[in-house]
Formats: C-alpha cells, sequence, structure tokens
C-alpha cells in the first residue's frame, strides 16, 4: 500500500502497528476482499478487568493517531491520559493511512484497487474493529467514542454488540445520514470526477479536483459566521477587488489535504458515509437505537450545520436513559476538534454523574 508515512502519525509512523487478517473480509454489498490490512495505534497499558480500555472511532480524513488529530484531548495529562487509560485507535477502512483502501494491492491482480475498489458501508468498518478488538483480547470497552463520522462507527458498534461497551461518547455525528449530508458529498465527488486524471489510476489521480473538493467540505465544517471572522478582510482596504483572503484560504485547505490524503478514499469514504443508516434491517433507526445499553452521552454542537442539533436529539430519544448536552461553539462542526475545555468538562461531569 502507498502510505506517506510523516501522516501516519504525530512521530512519523512510529507508533503505528498493523494487523493482517488472512481471511479477508465480507462487505455489506456482497463483494470479498480477499485480504485485509488494519493500521492502529494504541497508548498506555490495559489494565486486568479492562476498565479503562476507551476505543476512538476517527473520522473522516484523520489517521490512527489521536494524539494527530485530537492533541488537546488526548496525551499526557489530558483528558484521555495515557498513563490512566488504554486507547485504541484503527485507521478505517477505504482510508489510505495503513488499512485496506483503494490504494492497497489487490491481490488478484498484483496492482492497486484504484476505482475498482468495492462499495463499502459503516458497517463494514465496524466488523474491521470487532476483527481488531478480538486479535488484542479486548472483551469490554470502558468508553467507546466517536465524533463526526467516527460517531457513525461508534453508534453501529453499540448497536451491533451492546454488551461488550460500557459507556457511549456519540459527539456531533447522526444515526441516519440525510439528503443534506449527501448533497455535499455528491457535489464533492462531481469535483473529483470532473478532474480527468481521476481515470488516470495512478496515486496522484484526481488531484486537483480532491483540493475543489475538500474547499466544499470545509465550508459545511465551519459555519457563515466563522468564515466571517477569521477570514474578514482589513475594514480600511476599501479598493480590494480581487485577491481575497478566504480564497487563498479556501486554496490553501485544498493544497494541505491533497498532501496527505487522495480522491480515491476521499471519494470511497463518501459512499460510506451517504449509506449511514443504523436502522437498516432492523425496523428502522428508533428500533436500532433501542439495542444500545450502554450509558450514553450524546453532545451536539450548536453552529453545527452538517449534522445539526436535531441530528443529536434523534440520537437522544432512540437510547433510553441517554443524556444530551448541547455545546456552545463558533467554529461549527469542527468544534469537536477545537473545544478541548468545554469537553473535558462534560465528559468529567457524565462519568462522575453530576449530568
Amino acid at each position: 500500500m502507498i502510505v506517506q508515512e510523516k501522516y501516519l502519525s504525530h512521530d512519523g509512523g512510529k507508533s503505528v502497528k498493523y494487523y493482517h487478517h488472512s481471511e479477508g473480509l465480507d462487505l455489506e454489498c456482497g463483494a470479498h476482499l480477499e485480504e485485509l490490512d488494519i493500521a492502529y495505534v494504541t497508548y498506555g497499558t490495559m489494565n486486568a478487568d479492562q476498565s479503562n480500555v476507551v476505543w476512538m472511532c476517527h473520522a473522516y480524513t484523520a489517521n490512527a493517531d489521536p494524539i494527530d488529530w485530537w492533541p488537546g484531548m488526548v496525551g499526557e495529562g489530558k483528558f484521555f491520559d495515557p498513563a490512566k487509560y488504554f486507547i485504541v485507535c484503527a485507521n478505517i477502512l477505504g482510508s489510505c493511512y495503513g488499512t485496506t483502501g483503494p490504494l492497497s494491492i489487490n491481490p488478484k491482480t498484483g496492482k492497486p484497487y484504484y476505482r475498482s475498489f468495492p462499495l463499502i458501508t459503516v458497517r463494514d468498518q465496524v466488523k474491521c474493529h470487532e476483527i481488531l478488538r478480538k486479535h488484542l483480547g479486548i472483551n469490554s470497552i470502558e468508553i467507546i467514542l466517536g465524533c463526526s463520522i467516527g460517531g457513525h462507527q461508534a453508534i453501529e458498534w453499540a448497536i451491533s454488540n451492546p454488551p461488550l461497551i460500557k459507556n457511549a461518547f456519540f459527539v456531533a455525528t447522526t444515526a441516519v445520514n440525510t439528503p443534506w449530508v449527501s448533497a455535499f458529498n455528491e457535489a464533492q465527488r462531481m469535483a473529483i470526477e470532473a478532474d480527468q486524471t481521476f481515470y488516470d489510476d495512478n496515486p496522484n489521480g484526481g488531484e486537483l479536483g480532491l483540493k475543489s473538493a475538500r474547499a466544499m467540505a470545509l465550508i459545511s465544517y465551519r459555519n457563515r459566521e466563522t468564515f466571517n471572522r477569521t477570514q474578514a478582510e482589513d475594514p480600511n482596504d476599501l479598493d480590494k477587488l480581487d485577491h481575497f483572503r478566504v480564497s487563498s484560504y479556501q486554496v490553501h485547505q485544498g493544497n494541505k489535504l491533497a498532501d496527505r490524503f487522495n480522491a480515491y478514499s476521499y471519494y470511497t469514504l463518501s459512499k460510506a458515509l451517504d449509506s449511514h443508516n443504523v436502522g437498516r434491517g432492523r425496523d428502522g433507526f428508533l428500533a436500532a437505537l433501542g439495542r444500545i445499553t450502554a450509558h450514553t452521552l450524546v453532545i451536539g454542537i450548536d453552529t453545527d450545520i452538517l449534522f445539526p442539533v436535531e441530528d443529536q436529539l434523534i440520537i437522544h430519544k432512540g437510547i433510553k436513559g441517554s443524556v444530551l448536552r448541547i455545546l456552545a461553539s463558533v467554529y461549527g462542526h469542527d468544534g469537536f476538534l477545537l473545544e478541548f475545555e468545554k469537553q473535558s468538562k462534560i465528559y468529567t461531569q457524565f462519568l462522575n454523574g453530576e449530568l
């Protein structure tokens, strides 16, 4: 698999471990992956009764290293301190940070999958988590945490294996994908498809389309107020006609993602997001959510336009005894990545039985 090691973790890939599952994986779409590799990171030491296990499910373009993408929450002296917890995070199926994805070698052809990588779902990603869990000998998860599409995985897992999970944190996420989110995804896929290099099937294929897709996505991750605050022009510069600050910002963000991700994984993961519905084959999402027995905390962000608070209300309604808290943030959906102190306070109160 083609992986840029410097992007695998905060220490250039030194923290990443790999598990090769020779039995492969049967996918929900009916296809079968002949081989499966799972990249993962662990921090801390698991205690004898496994009461300190924290499993973190990462978001869209993140890797398996939570210190890399959540430095304000994970690490020495942070809320999720490896001195207290045994922390596990696995790179999701379809990504490009070590777990099997479009740039992996198809054993049938000896070449990377690229566009031939099969359709995957959140349930397939959770099946990979289950495979790794069994490999690691984990029989109990004290806290499962998922933010954004990490929350999709965490909810799905809590439904499919209720006895496994004691406490669940679902942050800025949803139980059922909406046409609103799929509209963003389709627009981004159209941008990738419009880049003819996407059809060349090489590691850099679709790079220009990916940059455009990331710029589109960023609008949904933030909001009007965030852009107006952070990208405002100098009020004294009244004669400016072009080259506005926000334009260079959008280009910069597109370039940043293209440096560390690829269009084929991005496209694949967007499809998995589209099909997310915990109620599929379970008599609807409320019936499915009713299977969750974990002590559950649901957090919504008041300015999130991607997965607005209405989505978290659905989760809260479906899970008996769950606690709902609304986090105030100017950062929109990305507030889960940036509001460390507010989240730490809510998590502490929840675990202490104060909510």
